[in-house]
């Protein structure tokens, strides 16, 4: 196996656009280079793989779902990073904290054992919302733990603002390389830590021991598996439905907007082929097609505990037929 892969970590809020940022970078893979991403989700449902290529020639996707990727000496993601870095063999690595996870933290813990000698970590991309800056939402505490780690800040969502809100903003942040961009586009010769490159090395990484994820199951087609926890930052619930379930989407888009939720991604099989969105505080859903077919998957969260059953049975009636 490669020794001293080049490993970048995208930290950022929630719905600042990671996801997004790592998709320009994928479309922009040198040819013949093998590129693998890990992604951390607050939920346990696992979303944000489907939003991206699939398994591409040359790309690898790897997912910790279910909380907190710092907690990078626990077996999930002791055994997630071990098993992509054994499949994929890769050149590069990215790897996407939740947006309620702890940057700098894993940073840290990224560079020592027993990934010392196995990653070269890279300073990190933070994607920062720069429309919620301009309007004074501050940033989370663990994102401003994490700008001194950063060795670039990407300033996502900036198409509408003013010279001024744009310095007012820089006034803000520690002397960094800054991106002003829309749709979380980045050129690839701007990622910090390019010119990094993995060593061919003895193959002596001991791949933790532990239950593989399980495939889903579904006892009944009809009925999905659900998903839901409770952590520090919210309560997440999250439903994979059986690929035959058809849904409609204006009714599922109705239904979001009757709920005070914090996030949203979905994936789902609608009347009019696969589609997918994701969203933040209760803001319009865009649908944009999708290549994922292995199953609808919705993920939601929320501030605080809500009534799963009701969740589900609302979520239930929203597909093509129901009524």
């Amino acid at each position: 196996m490669l020794q001293n892969i080049p490993t970048h970590v995208i930290a950022g809020p929630l719905g600042a656009g990671k996801t997004s940022l790592i998709k320009h970078l994928l479309a922009q893979r040198p040819a013949g280079e093998r590129w693998a991403v890990l992604i951390n989700e607050f939920g346990q449902i696992g979303l944000d793989a489907a939003l991206l290529t699939q398994d591409a020639d040359g790309i690898a996707l790897g997912e910790v779902a279910g909380g907190c990727l710092c907690c990078v000496n626990g077996a999930p993601f002791q055994i997630g990073l071990g098993r992509l870095l054994r499949k994929a063999q890769p050149d590069r690595l990215f790897i996407e904290p939740s947006g309620l996870g702890h940057p700098a933290q894993l940073l840290r813990q990224l560079s020592e054992a027993p990934w010392q000698g196995v990653l070269a970590v890279q300073p990190c991309v933070l994607v920062l919302d720069a429309q919620s800056l301009a309007a004074g939402k501050p940033l989370p505490d663990v994102q401003q733990q994490a700008l001194g780690h950063a060795g670039l800040l990407l300033l996502n969502k900036s198409e509408e603002l003013e010279e001024e809100s744009r310095q007012r903003i820089t006034g803000q942040l520690p002397p960094l390389p800054l991106h002003w961009t829309q749709q979380a586009a980045l050129p690839l010769s701007e990622l910090p830590g390019l010119h990094a490159k993995a060593l061919a090395g003895v193959d002596n990484f001991v791949l933790p021991k532990g239950l593989a994820q399980l495939p889903a199951v579904w006892s009944d087609p009809a009925l999905p598996i659900c998903l839901s926890q409770e952590q520090d930052g919210g309560w997440s619930i999250g439903w994979r439905w059986h690929p035959s379930q058809v849904f409609d989407a204006a009714l599922v888009g109705r239904w979001l907007d009757c709920l005070g939720w914090k996030r949203a991604k979905l994936v789902i099989h609608s009347a009019h082929g696969w589609v997918s969105a994701n969203a933040v505080d209760n803001s319009v859903l865009d649908w944009q097609p999708s290549e994922w077919r292995q199953d609808s998957r919705i993920e939601l969260i929320f501030s605080e505990t809500q009534n799963a059953e009701r969740l589900q049975r609302e979520l239930a009636a929203c597909r093509s037929g129901s009524g």
